[in-house]
């Protein structure tokens, strides 16, 4: 019984062991990468907004635009340069912000809830139901406006979104990432066919389709974009709220049941979200490629696997390429104007071979 004390008790000669003291928390730490990202791409964004307003396809001068902005009187009472910043140099930049949160956080959406990273929001059909839409109302009601255009896009998109969504909730399967997924692809597919025919059919309206379908902010109006910012806001409300349901579903269905989650049912709002948000977008844009497919990677390589960062660094990667691309497309080929999806493809068609290539695609998942 001696010996068993003697043993526990310090060796002779040694130095007493003195307890490690509590280590602070390292979540701070791990958050200002995020933090800080954020912070600057706020700051670029709004010296994007501020260029965007400042430069356009038009003769006013930038320094004329900026006297304008400081309230300088005689700008303010030119009447061209009251013209091309607010009615024509602010909608576009407003709406480059909503459609780039909108499709930013919208592919974040997607490529979390199939745990696909190079997921985008045309795997839900909204693009080929949106281009449908605008087909229909050109060519059997007689649609003029751009407003009813887009109005008609929304319709579409959000239509192609609802039966991709019933056909993935039927059958054993249902509310898979798998059957979502073919489900967008067939539809989408289907929807290609029935617009090509008709457009074949009627090709009066197959310059104004070609128009919308090429993807440009050019000739956006405040009045296009307000009815809007409810379904945008109330998407971007619904992503946030599927943060934590989100984070679950990145350990399995299994460990995400046991959390007290339903994975089909989680799948099913997000997929909401994703229409609301990627059908306002295509509507105002029409559609844009690569935007949301590219924004949450980048996010992804700066927060980690934390869903709310990841959504919010997304929209805002998303939207301060979108203003980027925009004022590009302005001043590329002067005096005309080079359509954002075509910039955003030349882009985004070799970043994406590059992370396919890479060692980083099979760590660039949700869930990673």
């Amino acid at each position: 019984m001696l010996i068993a004390q003697e043993g526990r008790g310090p060796k002779p000669g040694s130095e007493p062991e003195i307890p490690e003291k509590p280590q602070p928390p390292a979540t701070p730490k791990a958050h200002r990468p995020t933090l800080w990202a954020a912070l600057a791409l706020t700051v670029l964004l709004l010296a994007l907004a501020l260029f965007s307003l400042l430069i356009g396809t038009g003769s006013s001068p930038i320094a004329r635009a900026w006297d304008f902005l400081l309230g300088d009187p005689a700008a303010r009472a030119d009447a061209q340069v009251r013209l091309a910043v607010l009615d024509v140099r602010l909608p576009r930049t407003l709406a480059a912000v909503l459609v780039g949160v909108a499709l930013g956080v919208a592919g974040c959406l997607l490529q979390a809830v199939t745990r696909n990273p190079i997921a985008e929001t045309g795997l839900l059909g909204v693009n080929s139901g949106a281009a449908l839409g605008v087909v229909i109302g050109l060519t059997y009601f007689g649609v003029k406006s751009s407003y009813a255009v887009l109005l008609w896009a929304l319709a579409g998109g959000m239509t192609a979104s609802a039966v991709v969504l019933l056909l993935a909730a039927s059958g054993r399967a249902a509310g898979s990432p798998l059957r979502l997924i073919l489900a967008g692809s067939a539809l989408g597919a289907t929807f290609h066919g029935l617009t090509s025919y008709v457009l074949l059919s009627t090709q009066s309206t197959f310059d104004t389709f070609r128009y919308w379908t090429i993807g440009s902010l050019a000739g956006i109006e405040t009045s296009d974009t307000y009815p809007l910012v409810p379904l945008i806001a109330a998407g971007l409300l619904i992503a946030f709220g599927c943060a934590r349901p989100l984070a679950a579903l990145a350990l399995g269905d299994d460990s995400a049941r046991s959390l007290g989650h339903l994975p089909g049912r989680i799948r099913v709002v997000v997929a909401a979200a994703v229409t609301l948000l990627a059908g306002s977008a295509v509507a105002i844009a029409g559609p844009i490629a690569f935007l949301g497919l590219l924004a949450p990677y980048a996010a992804r390589l700066v927060c980690g696997p934390r869903i709310a960062a990841q959504l919010a660094l997304s929209g805002l990667v998303a939207a301060n390429v979108m203003i980027a691309a925009d004022l590009l497309a302005r001043v590329v080929i002067r005096p005309w104007e080079t359509p954002v999806s075509v910039l955003l493809a030349f882009i985004g068609g070799p970043l994406l071979i590059w992370i396919a290539r890479s060692n980083r695609l099979s760590t660039a998942g949700a869930s990673a």
